[in-house]
């Protein structure tokens, strides 16, 4: 699988959140760690590698300091995308329930495991 393969593209904060999110997808979608915070050139790169100005880009991120942070420089450099929130109760992608999850996915025509949606 190359990168930027697919229409969608999922950006999360860390490996685990992009695991939770795998299990619960019923289709194909590229999902970038930042790993955190991302430097203008590697944020750059992302936008050149995956081709996110012309792709259907998400916004999951954290509810904490660290996660408004990005996802405030990713609304600023990628204007056009759409923001997935969690309920701030969770705080972070990981630790969200998946049918929790999945029906915030779901909110923004992404398709998942039906199991998940209960």
């Amino acid at each position: 699988m190359n990168m930027g393969e697919f229409n969608k593209v999922i950006i999360v904060e860390g490996r685990t959140d992009k695991k939770q999110i795998q299990k619960i997808l019923n289709e194909q979608v590229d999902i970038i760690c930042t790993n955190g915070t991302l430097g203008i050139e590697r944020l750059e790169e992302l936008i050149f590698e995956y081709d996110l100005d012309n792709k259907n880009v998400y916004i999951l991120v954290d509810e904490d300091d660290s996660g408004h942070k990005l996802r405030k420089q990713l609304s600023f450099e990628l204007p056009h995308a759409e923001h997935i929130y969690i309920d701030k109760s969770f705080r972070e992608v990981a630790a969200t329930p998946e049918p929790e999850l999945a029906s915030a996915l779901v909110s923004r025509h992404i398709s998942v495991d039906p199991i998940f949606l209960t």
